[in-house]
């Protein structure tokens, strides 16, 4: 490989990081600012409240046009359960070259 051609590929190497880094910056700072609405859900699902929420839903007591997502067990477990799996994934090992 030649020094340009070398160069051309890092080149591309480092438009591609530098996009990543700047989309998963952003992502990240969207994801900070969604930590006390995870908390709140966290702490509804399966709270007394949600659970007579719940069966208000199941007797039809709710409104037709209401949208219930938060009533879905799947969709809150699912939810929560990405929150867990993200934060695990955010502990990544570096792997950048220390200068």
């Amino acid at each position: 490989m030649t020094n340009l051609q070398r160069i051309s590929r890092m080149e591309q190497l480092f438009d591609r990081a530098s996009e990543a880094v700047t989309e998963l910056s952003a992502a990240l700072d969207k994801y900070q600012a969604a930590q006390e609405a995870i908390a709140t859900l966290s702490a509804y699902y399966g709270s007394g409240e949600w659970k007579q929420d719940f069966a208000d839903d199941e007797a039809g007591r709710l409104p037709a046009g209401l949208k219930r997502g938060v009533l879905s067990e799947d969709g809150m477990w699912n939810l929560l359960a990405e929150v867990r799996e993200l934060n695990d994934r955010l502990s990544l090992p570096q792997k950048c070259h220390k200068n």
